[in-house]
Formats: structure tokens, C-alpha cells, sequence
């Protein structure tokens, strides 16, 4: 599941963990990626609730990102729209993010 999400955190050198949650009271499954380590804690994530279809494949409800610190998670439809703001604001989840952000805004 967002295999092109992963790929490009791998690409931009961004550490990611993932785990599945499975609630206990709602349908949906939950899959969640942490990823932007700090001081040995992940601190941003990605929600993706998910079902299955009849036929077996996965249906993505929400994929919400929700960064450390963060009120108002943003919410997305599906993985092309998460890599279209990843892609804006990749800097941000660098390595070398701060040197980025100096020549983004030149």
C-alpha cells in the first residue's frame, strides 16, 4: 500500500515506518506510515483507511497527513493527490531542507 509514496520518501532520503491497525468497532483498516525522524521519534504520519473490495483489492477511503504539531490534519482521495503536495513540499522533509528552502525561494 502507497508503494509510490514510499518510494519517493526512499528517493528523498526521508526514514519511514509502517504498521497496520486494525480497530476494533469500524470496518475500515487502518494502515499507518510514520515517517521524518527526530531525536529517535517519528513525528509526522500517514493515516490511509482502507477496505477490501468483494474482489479482494483495496479500496482507499482518506489518506490523511498529519504532521507534528498539526491541528488540522490535511486530507486526501488518493495517492496521486498526497504525491502531487509531497512533490510541492519535499524540502520540508529533507535532510537538507533548510538549504533547499533558501534556493526555493530565489
Amino acid at each position: 500500500m502507497l508503494r509510490k509514496t514510499k518510494n519517493f520518501l526512499r528517493a528523498h532520503g526521508v526514514e519511514y515506518e509502517k504498521e497496520h491497525v486494525n480497530p476494533l468497532m469500524v470496518p475500515e483498516k487502518v494502515y499507518v506510515l510514520k515517517f521524518g525522524k527526530k531525536d529517535g521519534k517519528f513525528l509526522n504520519r500517514f493515516i490511509v483507511e482502507h477496505t477490501y473490495t468483494w474482489t479482494g483489492r483495496d479500496k482507499i477511503n482518506k489518506i490523511t497527513l498529519r504532521l507534528h504539531g498539526q491541528k488540522h490534519p490535511r486530507e486526501f482521495a488518493n495517492e496521486a493527490k498526497l504525491l502531487q503536495y509531497l512533490k510541492k513540499y519535499a524540502y520540508r522533509y529533507t535532510e537538507d531542507g533548510a538549504t533547499e528552502r533558501k534556493h526555493h525561494r530565489r
